[in-house]
């Protein structure tokens, strides 16, 4: 018996060792974490790589994602040919960062934009629910988390609203981070009120799922969109700052923008591609309406996910902090970097540029959390500045630079935005909407205490070995 187990280790690591080798899409270190988890845990390692080891959503589920969102970004760029006269003014230190954002998905850079930072949760809730209540053609809704409590059921209560005078409302929600409200009450009315809804990357057949793709590739992005008009970027969900789904780590600290101009267009065509996959409806000839505003700031979309090319977030970030000159902030709950961010965070550092770092001291993902402060050291020592946050779940993702430039969306800074996660986010260049951010980066920072280096060097050998073991598994995480 113990020769047969032996045999089958041996055949079970060499099998998925072999076809980790062939790949070419894993990068060493993944790879050498991958081996490291075979070898220790050979039979659990194996159902592991079977479950999680690789980014595929399927040959045909893939190819029919890409034919749609080529369709979907001609449209976007007939729309930009109109627009040449308000070509946007990037300045040219700047230029690179943005040239490689419009490469992701081929939108391009817009000018004619505006927008306006939410004072909070309740504003947010309250500005979209004007919104959706002012509708006279159509709203679009794309929520990652999508709950019943009071946020949920008040913007699922304004969709039945201008469903009821005639506005066609298409409202969709993940598989599983939206699982409880599928298939609700609150999702049965909107559905008999004539809501349109779909469910994106649904899990309703899993085993096809497990044997087809990943159960874990989720659509992250929180999309609003009316009448082609408006759209809210950020980090909030349909989802009260207490999150009864996690309340121990509450209140949940989110950031929304509400844009007008021409960017609306570029939003609405990642929620139009991502609706077409789901239900085979085209909507795509539906999507914007771009109405350039007098003096608006360029800005572009940035859509992420595990159809685009791989490393798309983490090049951007390195490409934003290699331009940057004076000042750098990031705020972000999940923190587990690839070397192409790492590296080009501490570089910026070490040339002068004013790093600041702020994550949640108490973060839901234990994980994450250990992870995240095994690279603290080595931040600290290139000059960076580090602060965690205690004011709830930190969870705004933002990043401004040089009191000029803002990305905000639903990025994460950790593999899984980089590689499984759907994501919207938009990068602009504009110092009144920049400083606004950046205030409310400062209010966190109020509310953070900062980490120095006899912070990191008084942690026990216990603790530095525990954060270094999950940060070696950290590219599989």
């Amino acid at each position: 018996m113990l020769i047969f187990l032996t045999v089958c280790h041996a055949l079970i690591v060499a099998g998925f060792m072999t076809r980790i080798v062939l790949r070419d899409d894993v990068s060493p270190p993944a790879r050498t974490a991958w081996f490291i988890v075979l070898i220790i845990l050979p039979y659990a390692g194996s159902v592991m790589y079977f479950l999680f080891g690789e980014v595929d959503i399927g040959h045909r589920a893939s190819q029919r994602y890409k034919a749609i969102f080529a369709e979907v970004k001609q449209l976007t760029k007939n729309g930009a040919a109109r627009l040449e006269h308000v070509a946007p003014q990037i300045k040219p230190n700047y230029q690179p960062a943005f040239d490689y954002a419009a490469s992701v998905n081929g939108f391009p850079v817009v000018g004619g934009n505006t927008a306006r930072l939410m004072s909070s949760a309740e504003d947010t809730l309250q500005e979209i629910v004007q919104d959706i209540d002012a509708a006279t053609d159509y709203v679009h809704v794309l929520y990652y988390i999508w709950l019943d409590d009071t946020t949920g059921t008040t913007i699922a209560e304004a969709l039945i609203r201008a469903t009821q005078r005639g506005v066609t409302c298409r409202a969709m929600a993940d598989g599983l981070g939206s699982r409880p409200l599928v298939g609700s009450p609150l999702w049965q009315r909107m559905q008999s009120a004539g809501v349109h809804l779909a469910v994106a990357l649904p899990l309703d057949k899993p085993i096809r799922t497990i044997l087809t793709s990943r159960l874990d590739l989720r659509n992250h992005r929180k999309i609003t969109i009316v009448d082609g008009q408006i759209t809210y970027c950020g980090s909030r969900n349909s989802a009260d700052p207490a999150f009864l789904v996690k309340p121990k780590y509450a209140p949940w600290v989110d950031i929304m923008l509400r844009f007008e101009g021409p960017i609306v267009a570029q939003n609405e065509q990642l929620f139009a591609t991502d609706w077409m996959v789901a239900t085979g409806e085209n909507i795509a000839s539906s999507a914007g309406k771009e109405d350039p505003a007098s003096g608006g700031f360029p800005a572009v979309v940035v859509g992420d996910g595990p159809t685009e090319r791989r490393g798309a977030t983490p090049q951007l970030f390195a490409n934003l902090i290699a331009c940057a000159r004076e000042t750098i902030t990031i705020t972000t709950p999940y923190f587990v970097p690839d070397a192409t961010l790492l590296d080009a965070l501490c570089s910026a550092a070490y040339r002068g540029v004013a790093v600041t770092l702020v994550f949640p001291a108490r973060n839901d993902s234990w994980i994450v959390a250990a992870a995240s402060r095994s690279y603290y050291r080595r931040l600290l020592e290139a000059g960076c500045s580090i602060h965690e946050f205690e004011g709830g779940l930190l969870h705004a993702k933002t990043l401004t630079m040089d009191g000029q430039i803002t990305l905000i969306g639903s990025s994460n800074l950790d593999l899984r935005s980089f590689d499984l996660n759907y994501e919207n986010n938009i990068l602009l260049q504009d110092e009144t909407t920049t400083g606004a951010v950046r205030d409310r980066q400062q209010d966190y920072l109020g509310s953070s205490f900062p980490v120095d280096l006899s912070d990191v060097s008084d942690w026990s050998r216990p603790r530095r070995a525990w954060y270094n073991v999950v940060a070696t598994v950290g590219p599989i995480l």
